[in-house]
């Protein structure tokens, strides 16, 4: 529970490997990295400061919605210090000495996984996060819980290691196979503190409010005090992973005279699934969307491991994403092909657009001065045919050059409805309008996706940049409507 202090907007403060620690004289935009690194806690490193490299990763309790807590590891250069008021975070340091290292740290040695080492503390918290995950055990037919084998399944070891827990950490000189091999040598978490801490819920978040001469710093914990802030302030920054404004924090040297936190506003950090739709609110991490929706809505289980790293995921919202406007945020095409709704609230109440009307203009939208985004909600039933198409140059932690996303229901082999969400190609994102009017009602067979997909080329006005081509992107809108028949020619109908 706050305590009256907190409720009042008391100084923030935090526990830091296990010692009380408070905010100090810092501005009220300063980094979790750089309040770190101020306060003598320099394992976490500044490689990149937008959140592709994983040098500053740490760890953050966070409650499981099971009652315990799971360590999740996080980009301490885009998270405000701020927003981690009441919070318990673990550093490198924290984990283990060299008189006597953590299991994570052990590993690592033994296996030759750091030369410089300036990544090195990023990948061992990102690991340590991975190494105390509640359901992590040994895949079936594994040898034995340590053994540092060739993954039995794809990107996992026989230990049941996710490697992909550690997309976002980058080396540049030790090489990637040393630390693969000190992850999959890795046993079960052992009776030790952080192991015990997991039993126990993370702390409450605090209602936060930091005044300094930057600006302020707000954590509402209603929307009613919210809406009441933006109402006072409509130029107000809104955040809750702070994965976009970090950057911008970091690299423009921007700063606002009002950053409102909603992160932990109950209504905005739920998922509700009724018999008609899925109601996702705009603050739940993309990390805890996939975990509680479990493949319930598959296309949104194709795009979020294909969303930037696991580190961004950890913080990133579907909120933060649809509200920066972006032409290429990879949620914005999904959510498209899905027929998702968007919910906006105000001190006036509350307005739902469907997401296709939302978008006007390059990172302009319906949204109004004064106004949240509250929740996403999908429409059920879901079509039975769906996909994510994201063209990049690398496979993962890029931004796409073109991203699609088609929904498509087929009954008895004919298309008896047609959505697909595009990015990348015009000033917004879009629906492919010619192309779905085309297929609906159509048989699916190779000559109408043929003709489709000529059409699918021409919708959009893509641009050439130093991403790709508008040739380029044409083409690819081509050939992912081509791509999806070949992988699905027959549709297998539904069960009565």
């Amino acid at each position: 529970m706050n305590t009256p202090e907190a409720a009042a907007g008391a100084e923030p403060r935090f526990t830091i490997n296990g010692v009380q620690r408070d905010f100090g004289p810092q501005p009220s935009h300063t980094t979790a990295l750089d309040w770190l690194r101020t306060n003598r806690l320099t394992g976490a490193k500044e490689g990149c400061a937008e959140g592709e490299c994983g040098a500053c990763a740490i760890l953050l309790a966070q409650t499981d919605r099971n009652g315990g807590t799971h360590w999740t590891a996080v980009n301490s250069c885009l998270v405000p210090m701020a927003t981690l008021d009441g919070q318990e975070l673990v550093t490198s340091e924290g984990l283990g000495t060299p008189e006597k290292m953590h299991p994570v740290q052990a590993a690592m040695a033994q296996a030759g996984g750091s030369q410089c080492g300036f990544c090195t503390p990023g990948f061992v918290c990102s690991m340590a996060s991975e190494f105390y995950r509640k359901d992590r055990a040994p895949l079936p037919g594994a040898v034995s819980e340590a053994a540092a084998v060739e993954p039995s399944h794809r990107e996992c070891g026989a230990n049941g290691f996710d490697l992909h827990a550690l997309s976002g950490n980058l080396c540049r000189c030790t090489g990637y196979r040393p630390i693969r091999d000190a992850a999959y040598s890795l046993g079960p978490a052992l009776e030790e503190d952080l192991a015990r801490r997991r039993n126990y819920p993370a702390p409450d978040y605090r209602q936060t409010r930091l005044t300094r001469s930057d600006g302020q710093f707000v954590r509402a914990t209603t929307i009613e005090q919210a809406c009441a802030l933006l109402a006072e302030t409509p130029a107000a920054v809104i955040v809750a992973g702070s994965t976009d404004w970090g950057v911008d924090v970091n690299l423009r040297a921007r700063r606002a005279p009002l950053v409102l936190a909603i992160d932990r506003i109950p209504e905005l950090d739920a998922i509700e699934l009724r018999a008609d739709e899925v109601d996702i609110g705009a603050a739940v991490p993309l990390s805890e969307i996939e975990k509680m929706l479990d493949g319930t809505v598959p296309l949104l289980a194709q795009l979020i491991p294909q969303f930037a790293s696991r580190l961004i995921r950890n913080r990133a919202t579907l909120g933060g994403n649809l509200g920066t406007g972006s032409p290429i945020g990879d949620s914005a095409p999904a959510l498209l092909a899905l027929g998702a709704n968007i919910v906006l609230v105000s001190t006036g109440g509350e307005r739902v657009l469907p997401l296709a009307d939302y978008f006007t203009g390059y990172r302009k939208t319906l949204k109004e001065p004064g106004e949240l985004i509250k929740s996403v909600r999908i429409p059920l039933p879901l079509s039975n045919l769906s996909a994510f198409h994201k063209i990049a140059k690398r496979r993962f932690d890029d931004i796409s050059s073109v991203a699609i996303a088609f929904s498509l229901q087929i009954d008895t082999q004919l298309i008896t409805r047609a959505r697909i969400g595009l990015g990348g190609v015009a000033a917004t994102p879009l629906r492919a309008h010619a192309t779905e009017k085309f297929l609906t009602g159509k048989p699916w067979t190779q000559d109408t996706v043929t003709r489709a997909a000529a059409l699918l080329g021409a919708e959009g006005t893509p641009m050439s940049d130093h991403r790709a081509s508008s040739h380029y992107r044409s083409m690819m809108l081509s050939n992912s409507l081509l791509k999806l028949y070949t992988e699905h020619a027959t549709i297998k109908e539904a069960s009565a």
